[in-house]
């Protein structure tokens, strides 16, 4: 249980504490083996933004949603209007554009990293369009995620493939807004396997240097190595002022893209209590996105949705209340059982009883995921979509 003060402390922190949605993650998706179609699954872009509002109406933490530009844009500039008249209505507003340069048949051998330049050049037009569907939708931040890499050795030239990116890179980067940033995302392995072009953080810190500054790192907490310290990539990039943004998800294994928190929710915990501590060393609040990016191939999309934002709401406040100060003594004086237990206090702490105190002040549910399942939202969107979804079904096989 909380004390009065660190009620107080955790309620001003959630005043501020927005996690962004995706709008895939509301669509029928699936692994490489095949989809599991759910009747309730959004079907246009306008359906998935109208789910992404209903997560935010019950949450309260979740007012923008990122969008895929082949996925939600479909006739690309033409189409920003009518997706942000959509947004409007749900009662979100568009966060992230997310280019596509992975899934057309092109990009077989990459895309800024393919040996053919015209290829180079058609991704680069696509990234392009994209910076300029966020600049009217008055979005921050261009996600970027490349698929690029080699799977034997040889077949590609590693150094020429790098000297590609940063080229391309410093390209988009001229046609930002003084507002907007890119945010380079890094990936181990998948779908290649002998390198990838941006393989880990350093390689897309280098080359978010490369591009301009307002380039800055984007950390996808699956994309990294068993075992990896993710959070200390997160410090090293916020002593750099290179931390961008975060997809959060989990995962067993590698990539697995399972909810936040649903296998090493303290990892998550360890995380936020970098990012505070910077805050409290500096004085300064991060500018960083949260953003989700986890596969919902299984669980209900909108009310694993809720429970991502519920259970980033919870970690996020945990980790608020870590006595930085005492830390810092703790870990100068070389105390290292005080130090860990400084820690384990804040993670052991219930927040739930402060945080319901927190919605009911704010005139939402006390249980949103409870609240949800009550709307009939879910039985509605079955008989409205089920019979599209389930022809997809249908044709699948």
């Amino acid at each position: 249980m909380t004390t009065s003060a660190q009620t107080e402390r955790i309620h001003k922190t959630l005043d501020s504490f927005v996690i962004e949605l995706p709008s895939w993650g509301f669509s029928n998706t699936g692994t490489r083996f095949g989809k599991f179609i759910q009747a309730s699954a959004a079907t246009t872009t306008e359906e998935k933004l109208n789910d992404a509002g209903q997560v935010h109406h019950f949450t309260g933490c979740c007012p923008s949603v990122a969008t895929h530009v082949l996925w939600d844009f479909p006739e690309g500039l033409k189409s920003t209007a009518s997706v942000m008249a959509s947004a409007q209505k749900a009662g979100v507003r568009l966060g992230a554009i997310n280019p596509n340069v992975f899934q057309d048949q092109i990009y077989k051998n990459g895309s800024l990293g393919n040996p053919d330049p015209e290829i180079r050049q058609a991704a680069l037009n696509h990234i392009l369009e994209s910076i300029e569907i966020g600049k009217q939708t008055g979005s921050q931040d261009v996600s970027l995620w490349f698929a690029d890499g080699s799977s034997y050795p040889g077949a590609s030239s590693i150094r020429h493939r790098k000297q590609w990116f940063a080229e391309g890179l410093r390209k988009a980067h001229a046609h930002l807004s003084p507002k907007q940033r890119l945010l380079v995302e890094y990936k181990p392995f998948e779908p290649y396997f002998y390198h990838t072009d941006l393989g880990d953080w350093g390689m897309a810190l280098i080359q978010s240097r490369h591009a301009g500054p307002q380039a800055k790192v984007l950390v996808d907490t699956g994309h990294h190595y068993q075992a990896q310290n993710i959070e200390q990539i997160v410090a090293w990039l916020l002593s750099e002022d290179m931390l961008g943004g975060f997809h959060f998800n989990d995962r067993r294994y590698a990539d697995d893209d399972l909810t936040l928190g649903s296998i090493d929710p303290y990892q998550v915990f360890r995380i936020f209590n970098e990012v505070i501590g910077y805050e409290s060393e500096t004085g300064k609040r991060a500018d960083i996105a949260y953003m989700i990016d986890q596969s919902h191939n299984l669980k209900d999309k909108i009310e694993e949705m809720i429970q991502t934002a519920v259970t980033a709401q919870e970690l996020y406040a945990k980790a608020v209340l870590v006595d930085h100060e005492k830390l810092t003594h703790y870990q100068m004086k070389g105390k290292l059982i005080d130090a860990e237990e400084c820690l384990k206090d804040a993670f052991g702490t219930d927040v739930r009883p402060a945080i319901r105190e927190w919605r009911k002040s704010k005139g939402l549910a006390e249980d949103p995921l409870k609240a949800f399942r009550e709307s009939g939202y879910t039985a509605k969107a079955e008989r409205e979509r089920g019979p599209k979804n389930m022809g997809a079904v249908a044709s699948y096989a």
